[in-house]
This record gives structure tokens, C-alpha cells and sequence, in this order.
């Protein structure tokens, strides 16, 4: 590679292959491996939900530890290579339970899914942050990575279905198909992307590596608004499906409605990427936020059967997740390339796994904590599923707190536009 020469668009795209199958494997480990466990392994839903937390909190706390760890190693696409066979065997033992020692099973299958892919993930990041040379091809990079993650959500959510009408089966078919997707788009990712640029490995202590990250004030800020903006997100996330089977009675358009969310994700990628270019990227991340909450003002006032004009939200409040998706984590990228100093003085590339270690556990703390606030929420205005009261406090709960929390993430980087932003 030169100093002076861009990427092309091939190796932009090997570089966002590996999303794909990333993003493919968070989806069932969330989403599905729940009913899964409960219903075709019989487990009992209070321990079920036990492990679950257990082991979701140690893989979140994990990701700071193995960001910090990546920049002690040489080259981070040695720590891809290692992870992903640890990310192949969790999956295909995670989602095909066996008929004895289920909690066990599921503690060591998740434990081994989790490594691989938290791993694999901060090592990626941490390797796109390197491989920009600028600020608009960081930005390319990671519009890349999450364009393919997208794709890799719609796959993971189709095909249980599409391989079987049974869940558990589905689920083993593709728990099947993934190593050997994984096999291929993380070769193409290995093989077709150039190597970063020269760098030394982070020397000094772990843990107080861990704390410099923290000390930079811009990476304060920039967490504070993916803090509230990723809530925001999340909300709507958690509490979807009720919306739509109690508010709209419209259950069985729930799949057509997420796969309308995400498809417009990816197309709307490019152009958020065009206007960040155009208009800078924090500009353009407020404008996204906007959109999103000009969706959830138009979705408080539907009532049931209103499937088209949900339809409408769907659109828009996807096209502004593929702007959460892209701007906020090129952003970041931005703050791991900047001189080494500490303070306002940002971390350098020595410690881009740190930023991204730090990053990623916020994002998985952000499901928890829109799964804590709504929920309880949602017992206290007197709402039950499927009983068709208090279906007003849901609308409420799933309109106007995202509302609430997207517009403060908007107000926060608008104020903090000259900081978050460095050229």
C-alpha cells in the first residue's frame, strides 16, 4: 500500500466480507437460543434465563480485556485466524443442544460462541481502524463491515425458516451451513485485504491501558451520545414484535416488517456515506437521528391494521440504523488513529483494540439496559401479551422513549460537533 493511493472498491468489499457471518451468528445467539433451549431441550426458564445473564455480562465484560490484548499482538488478523474455529465449534454445538447435561452444554457452548466471536469482532474493528488512511476511507471501511453485517442479519433470520417450518431443525441446518460460509468470507477477507500499515504492539500494563482509553475526553463523549442513541435503538428492538401483534394485530407481518427494517439499512448505506462526505459525518449522524425520530412521531399515531403506513416506518427508521451503524464506529475509528498522548490527545493506533473493546461492551450493556427500563415499564402501565389492553402504554413505551432518547443523542452531538469530529 502508498500513502497516497485509495483502496479500490474489491478490496473495500474483502475487508466487509467477514461482517456477514459475524452478524449472521449474534442474531440466534440472541434471538433464538432462548426458545430454543426452553422448548426443544426442556430446560426451566428461570435457570435458562440465569445462564443466559451470567454468561452475557462475562462476554461483555471480556471485550474491553480482549481489545486490550489485540494490541499486544503483532497482527490482528493472527487473532481472527484463532478465533473463528473457536466461533465455528460454539455455533454448531450451540445450536444443536443435546438430550442430557443441557445446562452444561450450553454454559461451555456459549462460552466458546462468545470468545470467538467478541475476539474475532474487536480484532476486525481494530484492523479496519488501521487499514484507513484517512477519515472518508475509514468511513468506507466501516460501511463496508456493517453493509455486510446487514446482509448477515436478513441471511441468519431467513434461513431456520427456509430449511425447516421446525425451529430446532432449522436452527441445526444452520448451525451446519455457517462454518463452512465463515470458511469462505473470512478467506476472502484474510486473502483480499491488504495488511495495515507498520505498527508496535501496545507495551505497558493491560489494565492501565484499559484506563488511558478512558481518559480521552473525546472518546468520553462520543460513548455518552452511542450511550443514549444506542437505548434508543434498542427499545424499539425489544418491544417490536409486541407492537405489532397488540397495537397493529398485525402478527403475521412481524417477519416482512424486520425484513423491510434491515434491507433498508443497506440500501440507505451508500447514501449516508455520500452525505457524511459531503456534509461531515457527526452532521450527518444528527440528520439520520431526525429521521428516525420524525418515524417513531408517525408510528404513535397508528392503530390496527395500519400495516402500510408501518411499513413507512420501517423504511425510514432502517435507513437511519444504517447510519447508527456506520458514522458513530467510523468516528471511533478517527479517534484510534490520532498521535498517542492520553487525555484530548486520543490513544494512537496502538490501542485501537482498547477503543473497540470498550465500545463493544457498551453496545451489549445497551440491550440489557433497554430490556431493563422497557419491560418493567411496559408491567407498570398494565400491558400483558395478547390480552389486548393497555395498549396505549405500549404504544407509548415503544414510540415516545425511543423519541425521547433520540433526540437527545441528537442534541448531545450537535453540541459536541467540534470535538467529535477531527480531520
Amino acid at each position: 500500500m502508498t500513502a497516497t493511493r485509495a483502496l479500490p472498491h474489491r478490496q473495500l468489499l474483502a475487508y466487509g466480507a467477514l461482517g456477514l457471518p459475524l452478524a449472521m451468528a449474534a442474531l440466534p445467539v440472541y434471538v433464538h437460543v432462548p426458545r430454543l433451549y426452553a422448548e426443544s431441550a426442556g430446560m426451566s426458564l428461570s435457570l435458562l434465563g440465569a445462564l443466559l445473564l451470567a454468561a452475557r455480562l462475562l462476554d461483555a465484560g471480556l471485550d474491553p480485556l480482549l481489545g486490550g490484548w489485540s494490541d499486544r499482538t503483532a497482527s490482528r488478523r493472527r487473532l481472527i485466524l484463532l478465533a473463528l474455529p473457536c466461533l465455528a465449534l460454539g455455533m454448531l454445538a450451540l445450536l444443536q443442544p443435546p438430550a442430557v447435561a443441557v445446562p452444561l452444554w450450553l454454559l461451555a457452548s456459549m462460552f466458546c460462541t462468545y470468545f470467538g466471536f467478541s475476539l474475532a469482532s474487536v480484532a476486525y474493528q481494530a484492523w479496519g481502524a488501521e487499514l484507513g488512511r484517512d477519515a472518508g476511507e475509514r468511513t468506507r471501511l466501516t460501511a463496508s463491515r456493517e453493509g455486510f453485517g446487514l446482509l448477515g442479519v436478513v441471511l441468519a433470520a431467513a434461513l431456520p425458516g427456509l430449511l425447516s417450518q421446525d425451529l430446532s431443525q432449522g436452527l441445526s441446518g444452520l448451525a451446519q451451513i455457517f462454518p463452512w460460509l465463515l470458511l469462505l468470507l473470512a478467506s476472502w477477507t484474510i486473502f483480499g485485504t491488504p495488511s495495515s500499515v507498520e505498527r508496535l504492539p501496545a507495551s505497558g500494563g493491560l489494565f492501565s491501558a484499559l484506563r488511558s482509553v478512558l481518559d480521552d475526553g473525546r472518546f468520553r463523549r462520543l460513548l455518552a451520545v452511542f450511550v443514549v442513541n444506542g437505548i434508543a435503538a434498542a427499545l424499539p428492538a425489544t418491544l417490536v414484535l409486541f407492537y405489532v401483534a397488540d397495537v397493529l394485530r398485525a402478527e403475521a407481518w412481524s417477519g416482512a416488517f424486520l425484513a423491510l427494517y434491515f434491507v433498508s439499512g443497506v440500501v440507505f448505506l451508500p447514501l449516508w456515506v455520500v452525505l457524511a462526505r459531503r456534509f461531515g459525518r457527526v452532521r450527518t449522524w444528527v440528520i439520520s437521528m431526525f429521521v428516525a425520530v420524525a418515524a417513531f412521531v408517525w408510528a404513535w399515531g397508528l392503530t390496527a391494521g395500519d400495516v402500510w403506513p408501518f411499513a413507512v416506518v420501517c423504511l425510514l427508521s432502517g435507513a437511519a440504523l444504517g447510519a447508527d451503524l456506520t458514522l458513530p464506529a467510523a468516528l471511533l475509528a478517527d479517534l484510534c488513529e490520532r498521535p498517542a498522548g492520553g487525555g484530548e490527545q486520543g490513544g494512537g493506533a496502538a490501542q485501537a483494540g482498547a477503543y473497540f473493546g470498550w465500545w463493544n461492551l457498551v453496545a451489549k450493556l445497551n440491550l440489557a439496559l433497554a430490556a431493563g427500563l422497557s419491560l418493567p415499564l411496559l408491567d407498570l402501565v398494565g400491558y400483558r401479551p395478547g390480552e389486548g389492553g393497555a395498549t396505549a402504554g405500549l404504544a407509548a413505551v415503544y414510540c415516545l422513549l425511543p423519541l425521547l432518547f433520540k433526540s437527545a443523542a441528537a442534541v448531545l452531538a450537535w453540541r459536541w460537533r467540534g470535538t467529535l469530529e477531527v480531520s
